[in-house]
């Protein structure tokens, strides 16, 4: 599996506002509800999931990195999208480091095979250290998030 196949480009949020995890998590959830891949009232279910999944133990997986996950029967499919919070959001990470960049992923119950290669995927883009140093770049020089996005998140979606 690919990261094109599950992430949804449109809904990539370059420029995170809020300042807590649930508040981001509502602003990814939302951005995906934005682009089409989630129904608006499946929103606050959607995030409720999410929160208690976080409840088990965070997805806060350090080095600034989060990836915030459930299993929801309002999607057909695996879906997922990208936030980068320039200031950083505190998760509860591993490393008890805030986060800056937060993969967000939605899979059908019935489909945990897929849910768990979306994972793994991540994963192995976040051992690459071409990524972890280019992520680790764009927060300690602060460059535009735009341009990472379009020289990092987007080379992650090879020939969507």
């Amino acid at each position: 599996m690919k990261f094109a196949d599950f992430m949804c480009e449109s809904a990539i949020c370059v420029d995170i506002k809020a300042t807590d995890k649930v508040g981001v998590i509502q602003e990814l959830v939302g951005s995906l509800v934005s682009a089409g891949q989630v129904k608006e009232e499946d929103h606050d279910s959607i995030v409720e999931a999410i929160m208690k999944r976080e409840e088990l133990g965070s997805t806060g997986i350090g080095r600034g990195v989060a990836v915030p996950h459930t299993k929801h029967s309002s999607v057909e499919s695996l879906i997922g999208t990208v936030g980068v919070s320039a200031e950083g959001v505190e998760f509860d990470s591993l490393d008890g480091e805030p986060v800056q960049l937060l993969f967000l992923l939605v899979s059908h119950p019935d489909r945990p095979g897929d849910h768990l290669r979306a994972l793994e995927n991540i994963s192995r883009q976040l051992r690459d250290d071409t990524f972890a140093v280019s992520s680790n770049r764009a927060r300690r020089h602060r460059i535009s998030l735009s341009c990472w996005k379009k020289q990092t998140i987007t080379s992650l979606l090879p020939s969507c």
